[in-house]
């Protein structure tokens, strides 16, 4: 390494695409000495450790969180509270703990259940870089470039221990953002779960059909697109919707209004009705596609 890297050791729950990718981004930025993994499966560790996501298998959390410099939880949120838990004890004085949660409401509550008057090395955050695939395979170190990282930061948190959050992150080639945990919630409840939730339950609902076969030896590009999400992980997306269930369900309830609307529009043969909702929608895409661009 060409000086000295920001971070010394980082123990990361979770060498999968998003811890993996946290991995190495550090590391292609030389940023980190040492990435310490743990995960559920040997295998999957074993897998990390070939690719170079990952220097060491942790076998003691305590252990090794005592020293560490930055802990990431990148697992499932479903799994978080009991990695929490686990590791609250060990924790170093000068250890900042963050994750890769796609819910931040629940995922701060279990960090004040779990970490007491340590709750200020707690730093949440949500990296908007997800994809469908998953596992240490799926890990890559561009994952983040230029890609959004929502910061949820705690009124217990120092300064400073947010901005060491930011930067591992940005030395990732990440935009931070930072919200409130609540409303990005309800953001991602719009934007993220609800349409991964529509995604899972096209492709279910034709899976279920006998000529199952024959509809997807049709499907085109547009089919793709749409479903391209419903190969996400389910533990995962699972996790996910029931963690964030009360502002998915008021999104789900307006799409099926939405939907109500439509089918009122079609059992009428309203064309007029059908050809506005479809300008607004179109219109609303490509003003999002042309901000992207920018």
């Amino acid at each position: 390494m060409s000086s000295t890297p920001e971070f010394g050791k980082v123990v990361v729950f979770g060498v999968g695409l998003i811890g993996g990718s946290f991995a190495l981004g550090l590391k292609a930025a030389e940023q980190v000495e040492e990435v310490v993994g743990f995960g559920r499966s040997l295998s999957t560790l074993t897998q990390a450790l070939n690719l170079g996501i990952i220097d060491r298998v942790g076998a003691n959390a305590g252990q090794e969180v005592a020293d560490a410099d930055l802990v990431l939880i990148a697992t499932p949120v479903g799994q978080m509270s009991e990695i929490m838990t686990r590791i609250a004890p060990y924790l170093g004085s000068e250890t900042v703990v963050t994750d890769g949660g796609s819910t931040k409401s629940d995922v701060v509550a279990m960090a004040r259940s779990a970490f007491g008057n340590q709750l200020g090395q707690f730093v949440p955050a949500h990296p908007i870089a997800g994809a469908e695939n998953s596992g240490a395979a799926a890990a890559r170190a561009d994952l983040y470039r230029e890609k959004k990282v929502v910061l949820t930061p705690l009124p217990e948190n120092a300064a400073l221990t947010v901005a060491r959050v930011r930067s591992a992150w940005e030395w990732c080639g990440a935009v931070i953002h930072e919200l409130d945990a609540q409303e990005h919630d309800r953001i991602f409840a719009a934007v993220s779960h609800l349409p991964h939730l529509l995604s899972f339950a096209l492709v279910h609902e034709l899976a279920l059909r006998e000529n199952r076969d024959l509809l997807f030896s049709y499907a085109a590009s547009g089919f793709r697109d749409f479903t391209r999400i419903a190969a996400s992980h389910p533990e995962m997306w699972r996790d996910i919707c029931l963690a964030n269930r009360v502002a998915l369900l008021g999104e789900l309830d307006c799409y099926r209004a939405q939907l109500d609307e439509l089918r009122d529009a079609l059992q009428r043969g309203d064309g007029a009705a059908l050809e506005k909702t479809f300008a607004v929608a179109r219109s609303a895409r490509r003003n999002w596609d042309q901000g992207l661009a920018k």
